[in-house]
């Protein structure tokens, strides 16, 4: 007979001396000694917990760091005060549960098998509360590191997540081993041969890590960069970029999920340059009737000269014509052979120096005021420049202001833009009259 004091003990304190031992009241003695070791574990958690809370929040307010807040905020130590009390049971599950502390060879083995469950289950505990510690600790470095400005240039949310993916399979082959009694080694040795298989399972997951490695070597996207994507729907500021999808707010306050591999493998427009050279372009025409595109007369041009911004320009404009016309004995009225200044021109000249002279406009980007090929909806004159303030709210109000200004003061150069509601001209005569 197996000397097992705590069991006789406890069995002679229920019943007495002179009871003989049979499985019943052998069961019933584990049962309470299993109470006794299991409010014990729950003593040693609390205290634990306690201790390791008190321990770090004082350390934690002592430093004048802000990060070291989310070791509080987070659950890390609540995984790891548990993994004591779960380590109490899985100890002394074989010496609470005894089958032989009565020496009853016949019973021994369903006392002896309760208390081989109960360590393989504590063993399994104790292996999902080391991957929850492990997690909750990766979790806590992606906060950390998601408070400094590196993070939007650098995600590190795709590589912790290739971490907790590997955490995962080795905590699933371990509870496997656990729960089999076979060594994890000839677990690993299996894997290799269904290699094919996992690549098929993770198929997304090693996709996204090899397009994660890439997007951040390259500085392709980061966490608050404006994409495009039509082919996903995607126009909008980048929340997230994780380990199998990218996660995309678009201006609509919609959400886009585009897959992290498809960055690599498709084209995307990204305004990150935009947004860092503090620039925006405007790029758009102005529409105007062929018709009214003609030569100034003198008067006219007289009449120009009191605009401040065209003073300069018709000055030198005026002497280079003339010169041209004298060289070749052309008169002025010659309206076929000679040179002459006309409306289109000069209000092209007008546009340059107004956008020169805007506060709005960095005149150290390009300016251009080009004709475009002209079509059934009229001439087209784009402007081309780059606003100083690449807000959205503001870019769209200094854009509507230029346009506002030029659209009014055609009529000044003899001009008319060109409209056509529903498909009818207004201009023409037909309906001029």
């Amino acid at each position: 007979m197996k000397e097992n004091n705590w069991h006789h003990r406890i069995f002679n304190w229920i019943y007495g001396m002179e009871t003989d031992p049979g499985i019943i009241e052998q069961l019933a003695v584990s049962l309470v000694i299993f109470i006794l070791v299991l409010v014990a574990a729950f003593v040693a958690y609390f205290v634990t917990r306690k201790l390791i809370y008190g321990v770090v929040a004082k350390i934690v307010k002592a430093t004048p760091n802000e990060w070291d807040d989310e070791l509080l905020n987070s659950k890390l130590f609540t995984w790891v005060s548990l993994l004591v009390p779960i380590a109490i049971l899985w100890k002394t599950a074989l010496q609470v549960f005894d089958g032989d502390a009565f020496g009853l060879e016949n019973e021994d083995t369903i006392i002896g098998g309760i208390g081989h469950i109960l360590q393989v289950i504590t063993q399994v505990t104790a292996i999902v509360l080391i991957m929850f510690s492990l997690m909750s600790a990766l979790n806590i470095v992606e906060r950390i590191y998601n408070r400094y400005e590196v993070s939007k240039k650098l995600p590190l949310k795709s590589f912790l997540q290739v971490f907790k993916v590997l955490l995962f399979m080795v905590g699933v082959i371990l509870i496997i081993s656990s729960v089999m009694d076979k060594s994890p080694s000839l677990i690993f040795t299996g894997l290799g041969a269904a290699t094919a298989i996992l690549m098929l399972i993770f198929k997304d997951a090693i996709l996204g890590l090899v397009a994660g490695i890439q997007l951040s070597a390259n500085q392709m996207v980061s966490v608050g960069d404006w994409i495009e994507m039509p082919k996903f729907g995607a126009d909008g500021e980048v929340e997230e970029v994780a380990l199998t999808t990218v996660k995309v707010i678009n201006w609509d306050k919609t959400i886009t999920t585009v897959p992290t591999y498809a960055l690599i493998s498709d084209s995307f427009k990204n305004w990150r340059g935009m947004s860092e050279s503090g620039v925006r372009r405007i790029k758009r025409a102005m529409h105007f009737d062929m018709q009214s595109v003609r030569i100034l007369k003198q008067d006219e041009i007289e009449e120009m000269r009191k605009i401040s911004l065209l003073s300069d320009y018709l000055a030198s404009k005026e002497t280079e014509i003339s010169n041209w016309n004298k060289e070749r004995g052309l008169s002025s009225n010659e309206l076929v052979n000679a040179r002459a200044l006309t409306n289109i021109g000069t209000f092209r000249a007008y546009v340059v120096e107004y956008l020169k002279n805007h506060p709005n406009i960095d005149e150290a980007e390009t300016i251009l005021v080009r004709h475009l090929s002209p079509s059934d909806n009229g001439l087209p004159i784009e402007i081309y420049a780059f606003s100083n303030d690449n807000a959205w709210v503001n870019f769209e109000g200094i854009q509507s202001d230029i346009f506002d200004h030029l659209m009014a003061i055609t009529s000044e150069f003899g001009l008319r833009l060109f409209q056509r509601p529903s498909g009818l001209d207004l201009s023409s005569s037909s309906f001029a009259d």
